[in-house]
């Protein structure tokens, strides 16, 4: 039987397909990178030497500059920005020089990374031959920190989209915990309930860098942590088996685990049944969000059929009630995880459930979107507001060597996952 997200999923071809007046069925023309600085950003302002380099996504407001969102509509009739979005101020503060704008799925609503107005970054972790995804829709940050063109990336999330570039380009990313970093001035896909700003890097200290200048004071936080748990040893982690996951990436995350000391304790069915009716609900919360705050754009030429068929599922979810049912459902979820965090510290689990698939050879289209949106196991944590880091573990004898690893925290526990993240960094070597 398939998941219930996967079927969720695979409505996006049918609706796509269904309207009248668009090629949905089609393949959508784009220019897939030959080399993995190709379509990372938007807009590229060269760092001084020596200085910290920001990217930003251009879904955050850059006072001056336009915010596209991915979509060539937006940078053609949007007016520059009169004012940086809010989660840049400790940024400013501290005279970091944001680099660029990085490119993005278009309004965030897909998760292949593909693009066809401004190009598809690939992941670095292939070649020109073998060039897979870079993830969506936080791209191009992910791909700008994976490259070394930033030394930190700051993306947006609300279904995976910082989690599933970085797993698919081995870099780590976190989703903060939902409220936590303002979202004014960030273009909304579902700022009411989804939507959180997060940091992107190469590296367990670049990331923690990347939090410092979104949340004050977060040194601090991450300096207790690491004096509170210097190992494994001492955190207790809750491991979720997802089906359909490919058995070497559950091996390679079980051993990632191992090294690391954790005490590990498996999640039961009841769990494991709640966690699948959260990722249903999660992409429904998704789509039906992006359908009230994108429907204006639905019929407006320049944007790709793929997102109008995405926007128009969302109006589906609402007609029929699956939006309010998945509302209604949140809060026992989110008891769920409270009594689950109760036993356990962290939970994991891998990223993606399959290793991220190649760019298609002449553009996106309706039936890859659905099958991407497939892999990732990270909807339902934006679902419960929770926080959440990719890290990425060595996979051997594959195509593509690393895959990743998702560890989930208690709300405001960002410095106990970066915490955990360095431990299971340190046991790489």
């Amino acid at each position: 039987m398939r998941s219930p997200h996967l079927r969720l999923a695979s409505s996006l071809l049918t609706v796509a397909c269904l309207l009248p007046t668009l090629p949905s069925c089609t393949l959508v023309a784009t220019k897939p990178a030959r080399n993995p600085t190709d379509h990372v950003f938007v807009r590229y302002w060269p760092a001084p030497e020596g200085s910290l380099k920001l990217a930003v996504k251009d879904f955050i407001d850059i006072n001056g500059q336009v915010t596209s969102a991915g979509s060539a509509y937006l940078a053609k009739n949007s007016p520059p920005a009169t004012q940086d979005a809010a989660c840049l101020r400790l940024a400013r503060a501290r005279g970091v020089h944001i680099v660029g704008k990085t490119n993005a799925s278009e309004f965030g609503v897909t998760s292949s990374g593909v693009n066809p107005h401004f190009g598809t970054p690939r992941s670095p972790l292939t070649d020109r031959k073998h060039r897979v995804i870079s993830g969506g829709s936080s791209s191009g940050s992910a791909v700008s920190v994976a490259t070394g063109m930033a030394d930190v990336a700051f993306g947006t999330d609300t279904g995976g989209s910082v989690r599933i570039p970085a797993a698919c380009c081995g870099v780590y990313g976190l989703k903060t915990t939902y409220g936590l970093v303002s979202l004014k001035g960030v273009f909304p896909m579902s700022p009411k309930n989804l939507d959180t700003v997060g940091p992107l890097a190469k590296t367990i200290p670049n990331l923690a860098t990347g939090m410092s200048l979104l949340k004050a004071g977060f040194e601090d936080e991450y300096a207790e942590a690491r004096a509170e748990h210097p190992n494994g040893r001492s955190l207790r982690v809750g491991r979720l088996y997802v089906d359909g996951t490919d058995p070497e990436i559950d091996r390679a995350i079980d051993s990632a685990l191992k090294k690391s000391g954790f005490r590990i304790v498996k999640l039961d069915k009841s769990f494991k049944d709640a966690w699948d009716q959260a990722q249903k609900d999660g992409l429904t919360l998704a789509v039906g969000d992006a359908w009230t705050n994108d429907e204006q754009y639905r019929n407006k030429r320049g944007v790709s059929s793929v997102t109008k068929a995405t926007i128009l599922l969302g109006r589906i979810e609402h007609l029929t009630g699956g939006y309010e049912a998945a509302l209604k459902r949140k809060a026992a979820w989110q008891r769920t995880l409270r009594r689950t965090f109760g036993r356990v510290d962290l939970i994991a689990l891998p990223t993606l459930k399959q290793l991220p698939p190649a760019i298609p050879r002449f553009g996106g289209s309706a039936l890859f979107e659905a099958v991407t949106f497939g892999l990732q196991n990270t909807v339902s944590f934006n679902y419960s507001g929770n926080p959440a880091i990719a890290i990425p573990v060595p996979l051997q004898g594959k195509e593509v060597p690393v895959t990743s690893l998702q560890l989930v925290g208690p709300r405001l526990s960002e410095a106990e996952l970066l915490n955990a993240g360095r431990i299971v960094s340190s046991k790489r070597l």
